[in-house]
């Protein structure tokens, strides 16, 4: 029965890694760069979007796919900043899939497109093992959380390219080793960057930004 289990596994990865290279195939010929975001709940995804579109829309077509279990309360944020988003409900499922991406870009302008942010539904497993089609992943884990959660959830940090240690305005009232995470993460993930940041102050912002800014010199024109 054990076997049987891993090949229907393998099978639903295998069509869902086709159907992501087939996006990012898109994405590419569109000079489109999609980022990734994913974190546990309540880890700060969607501020930082919402400080990310402040400091980028006048200058880059946006666009922003919002991952929840329920609601369309993130994506009501995103439209409020009159930027194109599609809200996907996953109704009960704990990770998006790079067929409900795809659908959701086929809903967007991509000729006025330049980002796109996949806010991914609020889980440090199952959405680590989805090739959503994405140039990037960004994982966001907050001081609150504690610093154990790369041991924890080793695959989530060693599909990131970047993480993001957020609410760092808190540290002062945790028991997070902030001087060994980058080394705890390099363990992990040699080649993947760890910024510190707070979504609140905006300290280390400016970091976040210029690294979005080094993806879209590969991959954007500028309209």
């Amino acid at each position: 029965m054990a076997s049987k289990t891993l090949s229907i596994k393998k099978n639903i990865l295998s069509a869902n890694a086709e159907k992501a290279d087939e996006t990012r195939g898109l994405l590419d010929n569109s000079n489109i760069l999609m980022i990734n975001i994913m974190s546990s709940p309540g880890s700060g995804k969607t501020s930082l979007l919402m400080q990310t579109i402040s400091h980028f829309k006048d200058k880059y077509g946006i666009a922003v796919i919002e991952g929840d279990v329920a609601s369309s309360i993130d994506a009501d944020k995103i439209l409020s900043q009159s930027i194109p988003a599609v809200q996907i409900n996953t109704g009960g499922g704990c990770h998006l899939d790079a067929n409900m991406v795809r659908n959701a870009i086929e809903k967007f302008d991509l000729n006025k497109t330049d980002i796109i942010f996949i806010e991914n539904v609020g889980n440090l497993v199952c959405t680590a093992d989805f090739d959503l089609g994405s140039h990037k992943n960004a994982v966001i884990l907050s001081i609150p959380e504690g610093d154990d959660k790369p041991r924890k959830y080793p695959t989530m940090f060693a599909e990131a390219d970047i993480v993001l240690v957020n609410k760092i305005d808190v540290l002062p009232h945790f028991d997070f080793d902030i001087a060994a995470f980058p080394e705890l993460i390099t363990g992990f993930n040699p080649s993947a960057d760890v910024l510190l940041v707070s979504t609140k102050t905006g300290e280390g912002m400016d970091k976040w930004f210029s690294w979005i800014e080094a993806g879209l010199k590969e991959k954007i024109k500028i309209h």
